[in-house]
């Protein structure tokens, strides 16, 4: 390392006197490298090549071979075989890892309050309407009691969908830290794992206590424990499935589907909505490793095989069971569903469901272990030659940069007419408060009194420990600030700074770089150009200035890449490019810097540099940059920990006025020769912290820079700054937004149209999903007679199934889409770049035609398969009512991420109200068993009355005698037509009288659907007018 310097000024470079070592080192072999030339030297290296063959011939590296060739000291080898050798791989052992997982685990689960107490809320909930819809249900009707308990147990699956977002948040920490050795992964495994046992039990404990009392269920201790242990099991399994879906899929858009696919597939082979006696006999097996099978098998026994139900006559003056089908009355309602009578059965559940937790929890460890999802890589778009913007060749013109850090230099920068007002910002006593969460306190006094002001073409560096309130100060300057008191004056070219001016005339490139990531980074700028420059301005004006700020920022060659897996200095650039793009008198900067090594920070920096030169205003929040980058400053602000500033004023040439500043003051340590004025500097004010040089009373630089030369210059420029002067005008804006109404149309929809195109694990998926759906079912239904009780019943469960499936597959799978774009919505809405008018109208455009393709291929499908071969006009109807329904799910996913803080309390939200619908569709129980106080949540149902369309469509109509409606259904049992005083009935009559879904009403049920697609949209439209989870 000390020979470093020597061996490349000995090549024939020389390190100037205020340079960094390490700016030094990073610039050779670069363009930079040419300034650093002794004119001495004849030639000097410059390709990589050349620069490893001079290495190679040093003495360096000879000695350099030697060392590694020659025989090591014995001494040096015995410690390495007794230290070096039993090195463990990690650095803790198992269980004391482990342990810390859990913790970990524990601590960021309880800290998601909204999604704990949400869920427990809606277990609770759920419990209570459960257990009142089927409240006290009679045993002899085990068709309702196999339902009480299929609902439990598939509400408490479902309930477990929801985690998978943070599973694979988790995941993606995991990659990093399983790398570096932090853990096994079995300890990760084991930590998650763990960390939903508790809370399953709870889950359990709260939902099955209040379904299995309400319900009915035998009285007996014994049978009600073991029916809470089947349960908590089966919650176990459930989670440890969903939590393998999550870690083995590369992300959220495929995770979601797959999820709802597995849930329809154990629904399906459960044994409930299709008997095990119906299921075709090349997909049995599948009911065999079904743990929801297994544990409605071991319900259903716990239940029946009480002693109060092994008789022969369960009522008195009843049926007496054993003269009628030879067993107990118990083992006759078990034998309904062909379900076994041993009770055997129940252990051999309980055995299988804990066998299925352990068995996903290796599957999870396999693929976390093998399996390593990268972030998406960089894919390129093909932009044609006509839709190329053409380049505007504006007349180079020059800004003298006020103080660059040697001689005032000139910059020629590449202008249009898209060149922005020069503004100087100022402001004067700035305090902000916030209130204190400890209550009774008074409020916490975050800025103190902060003046300053900043020039155009000029950058100013807002500079302090963490915690000094650099972001703050910004957060309050740009307007960002959602809540806290903000006392003090904000002006605009001595004129009082409006809300709508800040947003107008400024731009503000946050520390997060948060974009929509299926554009390309020329997309990404014109569309920031489009929509936030003055719609007055040319449209090739504007094209052709995005073009400029690709070149300004060297972005150029990296135009048609698309953003998503873009690096973090790359996706520093292209915020600031975006900002940039807008065209705004005034540019903010939260850390552009952070996260980067020092020749990315430099690069950056460079282009900020350039955009002062265009005239404009540029702040900028940073916090210990190299020399190099600090002297690109040309003024500076100072805060130390609590808001005060400590200094403001020029940097000079080199830093020169702020380290004379620093020198004057008494008890100041000295500056070292090429020491980083910046460090300096923060050391000296102790990072924010009281320090104390020479052990004497502490510096207060707080009062030296009230009492300070600089203070009074401050205070005079203030006045001169906080007043207009008569021939600039103050910044007035007609509209809210730069662009018209027709533009911003047009671009959000395009930009929507796009994204959706190039996310193929969303619209791909879906389309698979659709299709294995239709083969599915096509296979299990195949053949079926509908003129049966058994088909015509099997046949509305299954209008009932795809509906609900399709529809929960489409609500899930765009959560997380919705989510990920609500985020650059904030930040676009902050800007005023557009209306949310017409974001929710890209949303909702965007989403029709694949809703329609991948539902229409569903229903060509499905619709011959199961033998409904009405007409080529009856499967059309039946795509375009589907569709609908499809159409209607969507909208309410992105209603409910719209609404929602979080993805998860969204997709837990979601699990309410899908629960809450499958409850009320009128199919479980039928619409004709809802108890009367329920049959308002059956009205207000949405998805029923799709069903009922659907349903009533293929099974109630009957005008010509020929239809599926007119056949007379046989095998109907005794006590339904007693109750329709009929002998015979056909299946129009059965639907219409079990289900109430008639075709008569198919009209006013299309009505109605459109109108809850609209409510929905409306709803979406109101939370993104009215709605924001942002706090800052």
């Amino acid at each position: 390392r000390a020979q470093a310097q020597e061996y490349f000024e000995a090549l024939g470079f020389k390190c100037p006197p205020k340079r960094d070592v390490a700016d030094f080192l990073l610039d050779l072999g670069t363009p930079e490298q040419s300034q650093y030339v002794d004119p001495s030297v004849g030639s000097v290296p410059r390709t990589p090549s050349q620069y490893a063959d001079l290495f190679r011939r040093s003495t360096i590296y000879g000695a350099m071979l030697a060392h590694i060739e020659g025989p090591h000291h014995p001494l040096l080898l015995a410690d390495a075989n007794k230290h070096m050798a039993e090195m463990p791989a990690y650095q803790l052992d198992y269980s004391t890892s482990t342990k810390l997982l859990i913790a970990r685990q524990l601590k960021v689960f309880l800290r998601n309050t909204a999604f704990v107490k949400s869920r427990f809320v809606m277990v609770l909930l759920m419990g209570l309407l459960y257990s009142t819809t089927f409240y006290d249900v009679d045993p002899e009707m085990p068709v309702v009691v196999l339902g009480v308990i299929f609902t439990a147990v598939l509400f408490l699956a479902l309930g477990q969908v929801p985690l998978m977002p943070a599973v694979l948040e988790a995941r993606e920490i995991f990659y990093k830290q399983r790398a570096a050795q932090f853990f096994e992964t079995s300890s990760f495994i084991l930590a998650q794992s763990f960390t939903q046992v508790p809370f399953a039990l709870g889950e359990t404990i709260v939902f099955g206590s209040v379904m299995y009392w309400l319900s009915g269920f035998v009285a007996e201790v014994g049978a009600f424990l073991v029916y809470l242990f089947l349960l908590f099991l089966t919650n176990l399994a459930f989670a440890s499935w969903f939590f393998f879906l999550a870690v083995a899929s590369p992300n959220l858009h495929v995770a979601k589907p797959l999820s709802m696919m597995s849930i329809l597939v154990y629904v399906m082979f459960a044994g409930f909505a299709i008997f095990k006696s119906d299921i075709p006999d090349y997909f049995i097996w599948i009911y065999w490793i079904n743990p929801l099978s297994w544990c409605m098998r071991a319900l259903s026994i716990n239940q029946y095989s009480a002693s109060k139900f092994q008789v022969c006559v369960y009522k008195e003056g009843g049926i007496d069971y054993c003269k009628l089908r030879g067993d107990f009355m118990g083992n006759v309602m078990l034998e309904t569903f062909d379900l076994e009578t041993k009770k055997a059965w129940i252990w051999y559940g309980a055995i299988f469901l804990a066998a299925c937790y352990f068995l996903f929890l290796a599957l999870s460890y396999l693929a976390l272990e093998h399996i390593h999802y990268d972030p998406a890589a960089h894919g390129t778009v093909h932009v044609a030659d006509d839709d190329e913007a053409e380049h505007s060749k504006g007349a180079d013109i020059y800004v003298e940069v006020p103080k660059t850090p040697a001689d005032s230099t000139a910059v020629a920068i590449q202008t249009t007419s898209s060149t922005s007002i020069p503004v100087t910002l100022a402001f004067q006593d700035l305090w902000y408060s916030v209130p204190n969460p400890t209550k009774g306190e008074p409020d916490l006094k975050l800025l103190k009194g902060v003046s300053g002001f900043a020039r155009p073409g000029t950058i100013t560096a807002l500079m302090g420990s963490s915690g000094a309130g650099k972001t703050t100060l910004m957060d309050v300057i740009a307007g960002r600030k959602t809540g806290g008191k903000i006392e003090g004056q904000i002006l605009l070219n001595g004129y009082p700074a409006t809300d709508l001016a800040i947003r107008r005339a400024t731009g503000y490139c946050e520390q997060m770089d948060i974009h929509s990531e299926a554009a390309t980074f020329r997309e990404a700028f014109q569309f920031s150009a489009m929509l936030r420059q003055s719609d007055d301005i040319p449209e090739q004006e504007k094209l052709a200035f995005a073009e400029e700020c690709l070149e300004i920022l060297d972005m150029k060659s990296l135009g048609d890449t698309i953003i998503r897996g873009a690096s973090v200095e790359q996706m520093k650039r292209l915020t600031i490019g975006v900002e940039l793009a807008a065209a705004p008198s005034v540019l903010f900067l939260d850390e552009p810097t952070s996260g980067l090594d020092a020749r990315s920070a430099k690069i950056i920096m460079s282009g900020i540099r350039k955009i002062a030169s265009t005239g404009r205003t540029v702040v900028c929040t940073i916090h210990q940059p190299s020399t190099e980058v600090f002297e690109m400053f040309d003024s500076l602000l100072l805060l130390k920990r609590g808001g005060e500033t400590v200094f403001f004023g020029d940097l000079g040439t080199h830093a020169s006025h702020l380290i004379e500043y620093f020198k004057a003051i008494p008890n100041t340590p000295p500056l070292a020769p090429s020491a980083n004025p910046a460090t300096w500097m923060l050391e000296c004010i102790g990072a924010g912290v009281e320090a104390k040089h020479g052990g004497g009373v502490p510096t207060d630089y707080v009062q030296a820079f009230l009492h300070s030369a600089e203070r009074q210059a401050l205070v005079s420029e203030l006045a001169h700054h906080t007043s207009p002067h008569p021939s600039i005008p103050e910044l007035k804006y007609d509209n809210k937004r730069a662009a018209s109404s027709k533009t911003q149309f047009r671009y959000l929809t395009q930009r929507f149209f796009r994204m959706y195109w190039r996310t193929p694990s969303y619209n791909f998926t879906r389309g698979i999903m659709s299709i294995f759906l239709a083969v599915l079912f096509g296979l299990v239904f195949r053949g079926v007679d509908y003129g049966t009780y058994s088909g015509a019943t099997g046949g509305v469960g299954m209008i009932f199934m795809t509906s609900l499936f399709i529809g929960l597959i489409s609500f899930n799978s765009v959560l997380p889409l919705a989510s990920e774009e609500r985020a650059s919505f904030y930040r676009e809405r902050a800007s005023q770049t557009y209306n949310a008018l017409w974001y929710f109208v890209g949303t909702t455009l965007a989403e029709i035609p694949y809703v329609f393709a991948t539902t229409f291929a569903f229903a060509i499908i499905f619709y011959p398969f199961v033998g409904l071969n009405e007409s080529v006009g009856a499967c059309l109807f039946y795509g375009l009512n589907l569709s609908l329904l499809v159409l209607m799910n969507v909208y309410l996913g992105q209603l409910m991420v719209y609404a929602t803080p979080r993805v998860e309390v969204a997709a837990l939200l979601g699990v309410l109200l899908n629960s809450i619908f499958f409850l009320f569709m009128g199919y479980n129980p039928p619409a004709s068993q809802i108890p009367s106080g329920y049959r308002w949540l059956y009205t207000i149902t949405p998805p029923k009355y799709s069903v009922a369309i659907l349903t009533a469509e293929t099974f109630s109509k009957c005008t010509d005698g020929s239809q599926l409606g007119c056949t007379i259904m046989t095998g109907v049992p005794k006590s339904i037509l007693e109750s329709m005083n009929a002998t015979e009935i056909r299946i129009k009559d059965f639907v219409e009288h079990i289900y109430e879904m008639r075709i008569d009403d198919k009209e006013t049920n299309i009505w109605v659907v459109v109108g809850c697609i609209v409510l929905f949209r409306v709803l979406a439209l109101l939370c993104l007018r009215y709605v924001n989870h942002q706090k800052r």
